[in-house]
């Protein structure tokens, strides 16, 4: 595959997916008028130069993971899509984090499997899964992921954290899927017994799993009226991952975000978009939605000027964005209106290692 190339770190250019530099002549958005001073600038440079190497290979459809010999902690954007939404190119959120001997899935959106499958990564092997809130975009996998897996190999129960409610939404999927059970496990194939068990702890901010020098703790965002809602934090050999969840700026995620490795974090429709201004009952442009739901919708998350803000406080080595359906280009603007550090933007089936440095490995559809 060769040696990994170096990505252009731009601060105040977008990055292409395909690793290049935009062209000076490329039109910027009206909103990129903002621009961070100079001494941010140069004293963001620095950082970026001293402390962070951002690395581009390329990941082919169903071939091995790329190893990386310092990596502590890899993590694969297995779906980035925003909302609950169908998409052919771009998979519902998903995150998966390996940490030692660790895999840990957070939010089981759309089409995880398929994500899985591209990359060679059995589903049998992933039995602990962290869900942020009980939105259906963030669950709606979990069901193919107990029962598939198990049908698939898995022999060791499906362990399940999430906030309340939890624990009854998996009794009732138990109930939903009742006969399927039973004839998979005790008429038909006689699948393990054990592998169908599923395990739901609703849980509350703090610590709430470790095992083999890996922790992870669950804090409190702000996703509206969804209550409870978590981000989470993965700590392992001094390092760290941070999962916003959805939410919009939140001093909590601050606090556990600061000082970050690495920091996924949502975004979403800007909130002074001017689309937004009109009868809140009028249809949005190209969108199946009014301003009235758009506006509550935004109203709910966090965008590209509030991202730069949470992004200048924490000060995470990369900050990546995951769980969005917003032109990366102009939200980006946004961000560097008070942010002038390492930002990417995720794609599905994107892998990033944590150790000494900090590495993006992109994926690239078999050519048909």
């Amino acid at each position: 595959m060769g040696n990994p190339k170096e990505l252009p770190i731009s601060l105040d250019k977008f990055v292409p997916s395909d690793g290049r530099a935009a062209p000076a002549n490329v039109a910027k958005p009206a909103t990129d008028r903002h621009r961070p001073n100079e001494h941010m600038r140069i004293a963001s440079t620095f950082l970026t130069l001293l402390f962070l190497t951002v690395a581009d290979r390329r990941i082919r459809s169903q071939e091995p993971l790329p190893t990386s010999a310092d990596a502590d902690i890899r993590v694969v954007l297995l779906g980035t899509a925003g909302g609950p939404t169908f998409n052919a190119q771009r998979l519902g959120i998903s995150t998966l984090v390996e940490a030692g001997s660790e895999r840990l899935l957070f939010d089981a959106g759309r089409s995880l499997t398929t994500g899985m499958a591209k990359l060679a990564i059995k589903p049998a092997d992933v039995t602990k899964v962290f869900l942020t809130h009980l939105h259906s975009d963030h669950i709606i996998s979990l069901p193919e992921l107990w029962l598939f897996s198990w049908a698939q190999g898995r022999t060791v129960p499906l362990q399940v954290w999430g906030p309340e409610g939890t624990r009854a939404m998996i009794m009732h999927l138990q109930e939903a899927f009742a006969f399927d059970v039973h004839i998979r496990r005790d008429v038909d194939e006689k699948f393990p017994a054990g592998g169908i068990e599923i395990a739901a702890t609703d849980i509350h901010e703090g610590v709430v799993y470790e095992a083999n020098g890996v922790r992870v703790t669950a804090f409190l965002v702000d996703h509206g009226p969804v209550k409870p809602a978590f981000g989470y934090r993965v700590d392992y050999r001094g390092r760290s991952v941070v999962l916003s969840g959805d939410t919009r700026p939140s001093d909590n995620l601050g606090k556990f975000a600061s000082g970050a490795d690495l920091l996924i974090h949502e975004v979403a429709r800007w909130k002074q978009d001017p689309v937004l201004v009109g009868a809140p009952d009028e249809p949005l442009p190209n969108s199946p939605l009014t301003r009235g739901q758009a506006k509550t919708i935004a109203a709910h998350h966090t965008d590209g000027v509030e991202a730069g803000r949470v992004f200048q406080a924490a000060k995470p080595r990369l900050a990546v964005f995951s769980h969005f359906g917003i032109d990366p280009q102009t939200t980006l603007s946004l961000v560097r209106q008070n942010y002038a550090g390492p930002v990417e933007f995720g794609e599905d089936l994107m892998i990033i290692d944590v150790g000494n440095t900090v590495r993006v490995h992109r994926f690239v559809a078999p050519n048909r």
